[in-house]
């Protein structure tokens, strides 16, 4: 299995380096507990694999390890093309494993988001945001937020990273911070948003979904403002970006 995963940790004044130690295997309520039938809008074309539509649900994971404990639902999908379904699923528990495992510098616990990030299911992608919350034990004066996306191509069953998306990685991370530079004052951000965290890397456009609108970039904490603006989510629209974007993949991502 591959498993691309964007995960970013915004934590003030904590490191987020350091190796990752192994942990013993979580306890696992394998038991949906919300469930949603995610139909496509339009009829699902040949090209897709899927014989019925994809069921979108959430599974709690929970355990400790000598650093943290954990209590967190994350997005699941059920029905739908198997490999498709098993792709998803295992890249958002390895994406929560990878918070598990990080050094932060301190013990902690890692709870369910404040909010919970969008799921697209479309004709051709499947693309979800998990946000989870992360606090120190003994607790400071907040907790902080950790997201994570995993975006996955329902034709090939494997994962659409920003290298895949963009025929030029650098020309398309440039154009998407242009974007974002031109939208974010419209935001919570407002006019005095930290620039540094639009730079053109890998690193700040890490978190991003798909949607029909065009390509969703999720924010961290920290990332573009202080804390108290919370997390900041901006669409850039495909127009925006028809011309970097790698042949037939604005199909595939605004399906």
């Amino acid at each position: 299995m591959t498993v691309a995963l964007a995960v970013t940790a915004a934590l003030a004044g904590c490191s987020t380096s350091g190796t990752a130690t192994p942990v013993s295997l979580p306890t696992t309520t394998d038991v949906p507990f919300t469930t949603e039938r995610a139909e496509p809008t339009t009829t699902v074309p040949t090209t897709s694999r899927a014989a019925e539509p994809y069921v979108v649900g959430n599974i709690r994971v929970t355990g400790s390890t000598d650093h943290a404990t954990y209590d967190v639902a994350i997005p699941q999908l059920s029905g739908g093309d198997s490999a498709v379904t098993a792709e998803f699923n295992e890249s958002m528990r390895a994406a929560l494993q990878d918070q598990i495992d990080r050094d932060y510098g301190f013990d902690f616990a890692l709870g369910d988001g404040y909010s919970t990030g969008p799921i697209h299911v479309g004709r051709r992608v499947v693309s979800a945001e998990q946000i989870t919350d992360w606090i120190a034990v003994p607790p400071g004066a907040h907790g902080d937020s950790l997201l994570a996306t995993v975006t996955i191509d329902t034709d090939s069953a494997q994962p659409i990273t920003l290298g895949d998306a963009f025929t030029d990685l650098d020309a398309g991370l440039s154009r998407l911070s242009d974007q974002a530079a031109r939208i974010l004052p419209s935001t919570r951000a407002g006019d005095s948003f930290e620039r540094s965290g639009i730079e053109p890397t890998v690193a700040n456009f890490a978190n991003w979904t798909a949607s029909p609108e065009g390509m969703n970039i999720h924010f961290g904490d920290y990332q573009v403002g202080a804390y108290g603006i919370g997390l900041i989510t901006i669409t850039v629209p495909w127009t925006d970006l028809s011309d970097v974007l790698a042949p037939g993949m604005q199909d595939v991502l605004s399906s």
